[in-house]
């Protein structure tokens, strides 16, 4: 590389819970740059969350935050050409793109739950991941399923 590596950005923390992870989630789900919008989402989930899991005994935070590892992949495979063939090649994934990984199915598969807002398919998704399942934690397990497949490419590693 010729270039020097760019700076890491620091997240600033969000307003309620004084989280960076919070922020984080919140900037994968805002559309248009509509952060405020996004904000209300995530804090009418966080609110659903509360209401629904009052016998666990755990702050909606905690919660949110169990999910998010439960659904948080190891590994990942990606395509490698060699010799005129592609290998499916199994690969560690860094911390920060794990939790990014993470978070992306996590919206990815509330857009596509059934349900009235998103604040609710979001909270849905988020109880789902927490009790390791739902389409976040399906996705996690098909990732680990073929990297474990794809094991014997292993050397091909880049």
């Amino acid at each position: 590389m010729r270039k020097t590596k760019p700076k890491k950005r620091f997240i600033l923390p969000d307003p309620r819970y004084k989280d960076a992870w919070v922020t984080q989630f919140v900037n994968n789900m805002m559309q248009d740059g509509k952060k405020s919008i996004s904000y209300d989402i995530f804090y009418n989930a966080m609110d659903l969350i509360d209401e629904r899991t009052k016998e666990e005994g755990k702050t909606p935070l905690d919660i949110f935050k169990q999910a998010i590892d439960n659904i948080t992949p190891q590994v990942e495979v990606k395509s490698r050409r060699v010799g005129g063939a592609t290998f499916q090649v199994p690969n560690e994934i860094r911390q920060e793109r794990k939790v990014s990984v993470g978070m992306k199915n996590m919206i990815l598969f509330s857009r596509k739950r059934a349900g009235k807002s998103m604040s609710e398919k979001l909270a849905a998704e988020a109880i789902a991941a927490y009790n390791n399942e739902g389409g976040a934690y399906k996705k996690k397990e098909d990732t680990h399923r073929m990297a474990e497949a794809n094991k014997a490419f292993a050397h091909f590693r880049f």
